[in-house]
């Protein structure tokens, strides 16, 4: 259902491309159809790129096909947004040409010499040159859709250019400390690397994790929490561009609990779970771990996401919080913010998320709410503090509008 839609969607939103960028710009001829015909491949490549990505197929085309995607997405919005514009222009047009009185045509006498007798051959015949009726409304039309196309384009492609050097560029470093009721004071000042949404895959390469690690490594954090969505693939195919991890520093280790991406690739999670262990990273899979700072006790626990209750792997709260000592303050690692109604029964003080990425792509971040209660940052939802981070990388296309990358210093203060 959910591909059905997609498809659905993307179809929806080519066909209107075509009637603004194609059947508005052109007059019936072999540009039109050479453009229409351009514009149902780039259709295939949306679909054949989704596909195949899921699939593990067809890698080639995540470049072009993702970069499509966000300009595609782009272009539908810049011309959505113009559709009042170009209303106000044409009837502007329209008022303006019925305004403008028709010129009276002044019969001057003229002296139309005697025929040539001798050459008959064209008498009697009379040329002339009518105009095309309604050239003028096509060459306003014209005027119009070419103009809004224009603008529309040149929008887009700016704001997806700006998106892609976002993206690809240095993660913003956000520092954040946060209060939490009743924990032990020799416990504050201990400090969380977090990052989630690294989304190893075709279109990142191993400088990507390695500048992950380099500027994580830079915090000087006391624990790294990486929370969900490391890859999009398994590990025979992205295992060289995850080996940067086990160069991860911190006082009292790395940890890793599973996204709904670790459930998407080939083989499931296992075989990541086990990779990491490898790499150092300890994977909390509905369990919790003891961070004895200072003389303090701190509870971290983690969870599996919600995408593994498909596949008997999800979460499971009761085994990761149940029977701990309620004295102690707790923060759990839950890769989708949603799950924080759960945890509040848990009593938990705060959870790390990430999962939305910001939004990515603007204006999705208004859409997020619809399924997540937080977007990003600090809020604090039935009594527990969730901290949501936007993720070091992206999804899909490699462009980020409004929500940068990110890793976070999260500091704990009683």
């Amino acid at each position: 259902m959910v591909v059905l839609i997609f498809v659905g969607l993307v179809f929806v939103a080519h066909l209107y491309l075509w009637h603004r960028m194609v059947r508005s710009t052109t007059r019936r001829g072999r540009l039109r159809t050479g453009l229409t015909w351009g514009l149902v491949g780039l259709l295939a490549l949306v679909v054949v790129t989704f596909a195949g990505m899921r699939l593990e197929m067809f890698q080639w085309l995540a470049w072009p096909g993702y970069l499509w995607i966000a300009i595609m997405f782009y272009l539908v919005i810049a011309l959505v947004l113009l559709e009042i514009p170009r209303l106000v222009a044409w009837l502007a047009l329209v008022r303006g040409r019925a305004a403008v009185p028709s010129p009276v045509e002044v019969v001057r006498p003229v002296t139309v010499p005697a025929p040539d007798i001798s050459d008959i051959s064209g008498f009697g015949k009379v040329s002339e040159v009518e105009p095309s009726p309604g050239g003028d409304a096509m060459s306003r039309r014209l005027f119009l859709g070419r103009t809004t196309a224009a603008v529309a384009g040149v929008g887009a492609l700016g704001t997806v250019g700006y998106g892609i050097g976002a993206a690809l560029g240095d993660p913003v470093i956000e520092p954040v400390k946060v209060a939490l009721l009743g924990l032990d004071s020799r416990l504050s000042g201990l400090r969380f690397a977090v990052v989630s949404d690294i989304h190893l895959g075709p279109l990142t390469g191993k400088a990507h994790t390695e500048r992950i690690v380099r500027m994580i490594n830079g915090l000087r954090a006391d624990v790294v929490a990486i929370v969900g969505d490391l890859v999009d693939g398994s590990v025979a195919e992205l295992g060289p561009l995850a080996r940067p991890l086990r160069s991860l520093e911190s006082r009292y280790g790395a940890y890793f609990v599973t996204g709904n991406h670790e459930y998407y690739t080939r083989n499931g999670p296992g075989e990541w779970i086990e990779e990491l262990d490898r790499l150092g990273v300890r994977s909390l899979r509905n369990e919790r771990v003891e961070i004895r700072h200072q003389g303090g006790v701190l509870d971290l626990a983690g969870v599996n996401d919600l995408n593994g209750a498909t596949a008997n792997d999800g979460p499971d709260f009761d085994k990761a919080l149940g029977g701990r000592d309620t004295s102690r303050s707790t923060v759990l690692l839950a890769h989708q913010p949603v799950q924080v109604s759960q945890a509040a029964r848990y009593g938990v003080d705060l959870q790390l998320s990430g999962h939305t990425h910001g939004g990515q792509l603007t204006p999705f971040n208004l859409v997020v709410p619809l399924q997540q209660p937080v977007v990003s940052g600090l809020a604090t939802v039935d009594g527990v503090r969730v901290y949501v981070t936007r993720g070091a990388g992206f999804w899909g296309p490699p462009v980020r509008v409004g929500a940068p990358p990110e890793i976070t210093l999260l500091e704990l203060r009683a």
